[in-house]
């Protein structure tokens, strides 16, 4: 997949699927702009492998639940590259608990970084994207959103509205040539589920069809396919990445 002369916004690209994402559009020559809430040594290690690869890069710290912060993000990318072709929302956060348990602020944090952020950065590039007639928007779902979890009310609420977002938008602009889809990863062997409890991993694998955890490269070829100019007569999609477990 070609994305010489293309400017990628990446957010929570320091690590795990985002740090992959990254690096997959860079092999294409895209530039990369990558935000990154905190882990600065984590971001600007990312950059450097980006260049690596031969890819213009570029970190940002940013709160993506923060509209002004989210402004000054695609601003500082346009000002570096000039425009903005895609944007990969991929930043999130958990908050796990029993509902029963869950304190409002954690119900809140969750929305506000996963919903909320992706919200706001749809519509920070929305105007950009529509004036240059072409964009390419990939939110990150999961599977989750889809099915559900016990002890994932907030996770599972935040992920299924990315989905109904993630539609609604689509349908906003398809006829500017932009496209707007989501890829909703299965259980991902990322930090994220290392923190697990082995009981918990054990069950999970064995929910899924394939029997093993998915790599941060599976979603990241997923997202660039969706990048891509292969991809241009898909939008409002919502793709599984998960070994067959949302079945």
């Amino acid at each position: 997949m070609d994305f010489t002369g293309k400017t990628a916004v990446v957010t929570g690209g320091s690590r795990g699927i985002g740090r992959a994402v990254c690096l997959e559009l860079a092999k294409g020559g895209a530039n990369v702009v990558l935000c990154y809430a905190g882990n600065e040594a984590a971001a600007a290690e990312t950059v450097s492998a980006c260049e690596a690869l031969g890819a213009k890069a570029l970190a940002v710290k940013c709160d993506v639940a923060d509209g002004e912060q989210v402004k000054a993000l695609m601003d500082e990318a346009v000002k570096a590259f000039g425009r903005i072709d895609i944007l990969v929302n991929n930043a999130g956060i958990t908050r796990d608990g029993l509902l029963m348990m869950m304190k409002e602020a954690d119900f809140d944090a969750v929305i506000s970084a996963n919903l909320r952020g992706t919200f706001l950065c749809m519509k920070a590039v929305a105007r950009t994207m529509m004036k240059q007639r072409y964009g390419r928007i990939v939110n990150l779902s999961s599977v989750v959103g889809l099915r559900g979890n016990a002890g994932q009310v907030n996770y599972a609420a935040s992920k299924a509205g990315v989905i109904g977002m993630t539609k609604s938008l689509a349908k906003e602009l398809a006829s500017r040539g932009v496209t707007v889809n989501a890829v909703a990863p299965g259980f991902i062997d990322t930090d994220m589920t290392a923190a697990m409890p082995e009981a918990a991993k054990t069950a999970t694998l064995a929910s899924i069809p394939m029997q093993r955890l998915g790599a941060p490269e599976d979603i990241a070829k997923a997202v660039a396919f969706l990048a891509s100019d292969g991809a241009a007569y898909i939008t409002g999609q919502v793709i599984a990445v998960d070994g067959g477990m949302a079945m």
